[in-house]
C-alpha cells in the first residue's frame, strides 16, 4: 500500500539539508510514495502549509546551502497546543508517516507528537553543532568546520602581520566539537570549550600564562585561540581585554557566527546527508518509529528519540582527541 510522507527541516539550518530532502525524496519515489514537504518546521505543519515533493523539485538541490522547505523556531510546540495542531494537519492529510531533520530540540517535538499519533516519526540529524548522541557526526558539521577553517586562516594573516592574539569565537551551542576540529585544522595554538574546563579561574591563570610564554620566547608570530560560544561565563571579548592586560600585546576577538551555517555543502556532508535520507525512507517501510537514523563507524544506526540529547560521554571524546594532538607551547 502506498505511503504518504510528511517532510520537515526544523530549528537552524544547517549545509546538506537539501541534500537530506533529495534523498528522502528519490527513495520514497522509489516504493511510490508520496511526499509532502511542510514549509517552516513544525510551523507548517501547524498551519498545514505544504508542497508536494517529486523528483523534480530536488533535482540539482543536493548542492544548494539552506533549505528549500525553510526551517523556523517553534514556540507553540513547547506547550500542548502545538503537538495537538501537527497531529490534526496530519490526520487531515491522511499522513502514515513523519520525517523531521533537524537537532535536539526538534526531536523533543518528536517525542511530544508520539503521545499523540501512532504514525512512524523517523528522524535525521542536520545541525552544524554536531551534539546529537548516536551518530558520529551530523549533516552540516563538516561544512561549518570548513567554513570556519578559511575564516581562521584569513584571521591569522593579519595576526600574522600585526602580532597580535586573536580569539575566534563558533558556534556550537553547548557542544565544543565545531571548536576542536576547527582549532585542530587551523593549527590554533590553543582551544576553550567547556567540555576540558573543570575550574574556569584555574583554566584562564593557565591560559594567560602559556600565552605569556610563548609570545615572551617568540614561539609564534601570533597566538591564535578557538573558542565554542558559551564555553565561559564571559564573553570573547572580555577575555581578549583580560589577555592584552596581562601580556600586553594586542589581542582582538572575532565572533564568527551565523556565517557557519551558510554554504555549499562539503562532501562529506552531501554522501551523510544521501545516506540518512535513503535510511529514513528504509526505516518507514521496515514500520520503524520513534528513532533517529545516524551513522556511526560507517555504519548506519538507529537511536531512540530519548537517547539523542548531548551527554557527558561528548567530554571524554573531545579530551581525547585533543590529547592525540596536543601540541602545546609550553
Amino acid at each position: 500500500m502506498s505511503k504518504k510522507i510528511a517532510l520537515i527541516t526544523s530549528g537552524g539550518d544547517a549545509p546538506g539539508m537539501n541534500a537530506a530532502i533529495r534523498a528522502v525524496t528519490l527513495q520514497a519515489e522509489k516504493y511510490q510514495y508520496q511526499v509532502l514537504g511542510f514549509i517552516g518546521g513544525y510551523n507548517g505543519l501547524i498551519d498545514n502549509h505544504f508542497i508536494t515533493l517529486d523528483c523534480h523539485k530536488v533535482d540539482d538541490i543536493i548542492r544548494k546551502g539552506g533549505t528549500i522547505l525553510k526551517s523556523a523556531r517553534c514556540p507553540e510546540m513547547l506547550d500542548n497546543s502545538g503537538p495537538k495542531r501537527v497531529v490534526e494537519t496530519l490526520e487531515s492529510n491522511n499522513i502514515d508517516s513523519l520525517i523531521v531533520i533537524g537537532g535536539d530540540g526538534s526531536f523533543k517535538g518528536c517525542l511530544a507528537i508520539s503521545e499523540l499519533w501512532q504514525g512512524n516519526i523517523i528522524g535525521i540529524p542536520g545541525t552544524i553543532d554536531n551534539d546529537i548522541n548516536g551518530t558520529d557526526q551530523t549533516i552540516g558539521f563538516w561544512t561549518a568546520v570548513e567554513t570556519a577553517l578559511d575564516s581562521i586562516d584569513k584571521i591569522r594573516d593579519t595576526a600574522n602581520a600585526f602580532e597580535r592574539i586573536f580569539i575566534v569565537e563558533v558556534m556550537g551551542r553547548n557542544c565544543g566539537f565545531l571548536a576542536v576540529e576547527s582549532a585542530i585544522g587551523s593549527g590554533a595554538e590553543h582551544i576553550v570549550c567547556k567540555e576540558i574546563i573543570e575550574d574556569e579561574v584555574q583554566f584562564i591563570d593557565n591560559l594567560l600564562v602559556n600565552i605569556n610564554k610563548a609570545i615572551r620566547n617568540h614561539r609564534t608570530d601570533s597566538y591564535i585561540i578557538v573558542m565554542a560560544e558559551n564555553s565561559l561565563s564571559f564573553s570573547a571579548h572580555e577575555l581578549s581585554k583580560k589577555i592584552e592586560r596581562y601580556t600586553g600585546v594586542d589581542s582582538k576577538a572575532a565572533i564568527l557566527g551565523y556565517i557557519q551555517r551558510g554554504g555549499s555543502p562539503v562532501a562529506p556532508d552531501r554522501v551523510l546527508a544521501t545516506q540518512l535520507g535513503v535510511a529514513a525512507v528504509e526505516a518507514i517501510k521496515a514500520n520503524k518509529s520513534n528513532i533517529m537514523v545516524g551513522m556511526l563507524n560507517n555504519t548506519a544506526t538507529e537511536t531512540a528519540f530519548s537517547a539523542t540529547s548531548y551527554s557527558n560521554t561528548y567530554n571524554q571524546k573531545i579530551i581525547r582527541r585533543l590529547n592525540q594532538l596536543n601540541f602545546n607551547l609550553d
